[in-house]
């Protein structure tokens, strides 16, 4: 049977979102710590979800990475490698809405100062010109996690803030990526063609995963997250599909950080001192 109406659809009614959660991630991880024997130390301010793998994959490969002693989390493998000096947390693997966010939640209150994600991500919209990464400002919502977090008639957006100090510089040829839209799916084998030809219909740039739930956590606990997408396929429609570049796409990601990191306010960068990020 086909439900008609919003209200008959469980997943949108009886929630109470000025309610504090019973079940806290610190709480979790205050358990973790215990059993597995782990310090009480903080991971790296600035971390990055790996929803591939293949830029963690790379710089353990090469040396590059280690894995972090004061990531609790039961799911999940924290690494650190440095961007010119500056120390940065990568989880790989990490795909979906739900996971996404729990692994966010989890970081943010063991010492995560910024959150940034790259993930691949279908072509809907083929963009106007050549770069590869799309920075998310706008997310549809089609996926479940967000609507724990913020309610159904409010839009998945990046922080403004974040959105005005990368926006400057978005239309560089020098900057790598460029502002699109992204339809976020729970369900990767529903992507149906009257779905696309929707998505096609409101200008959305490409599908993915993750990105409209870490932005409902972003705007109901103001951390700041931001959502790139890596375009790399056109939903298997054709052969030699799902190409990243040179190292499965982790010279180009690592090169994406890295201007990130140096475009960014400093109050982003900044420890609680005033000090630079190091």
């Amino acid at each position: 049977m086909r439900m008609k109406e919003k209200g008959n659809i469980p997943l949108l009614i009886d929630k109470d979102y000025s309610s504090p959660s019973v079940f806290l991630p610190e709480n979790l991880l205050r358990e973790a710590r215990r059993q597995k024997s782990i310090p009480k130390c903080n991971v790296p301010e600035i971390c990055v979800l790996d929803p591939d793998g293949d830029l963690a994959d790379y710089l353990l490969q090469n040396g590059e990475a280690v894995k972090n002693k004061c990531w609790a989390c039961y799911h999940s493998n924290l690494y650190s490698f440095k961007i010119e000096g500056a120390e940065i947390g990568i989880i790989p693997r990490i795909v979906g809405s739900s996971y996404a966010v729990l692994v966010a939640e989890q970081l943010f209150v063991s010492g995560c100062k910024l959150l940034i994600s790259v993930t691949s991500a279908g072509i809907i919209k083929q963009p106007e010109n050549a770069k590869r990464f799309t920075l998310i400002t706008f997310s549809v919502r089609d996926e479940g996690t967000s609507y724990h977090y913020l309610s159904a008639d409010k839009p998945a957006l990046l922080n403004d803030d974040l959105f005005k100090s990368l926006n400057n510089y978005s239309d560089s040829e020098n900057c790598p990526y460029f502002n699109g839209t992204s339809w976020t799916t729970d369900a990767p084998y529903r992507e149906t063609q009257s779905a696309i030809d929707k998505m096609k219909k409101q200008n959305i740039t490409c599908v993915e995963m993750e990105a409209s739930a870490l932005y409902a956590l972003s705007a109901v606990k103001n951390y700041p997250i931001i959502c790139f997408a890596h375009l790399t396929n056109s939903m298997a429609q054709q052969d030699g599909d799902f190409e990243k570049g040179e190292a499965f796409g982790s010279l180009d990601t690592l090169k994406l950080i890295s201007y990130v990191l140096k475009i960014l306010p400093a109050k982003y960068l900044e420890d609680e001192e005033g000090t630079i990020r190091s």
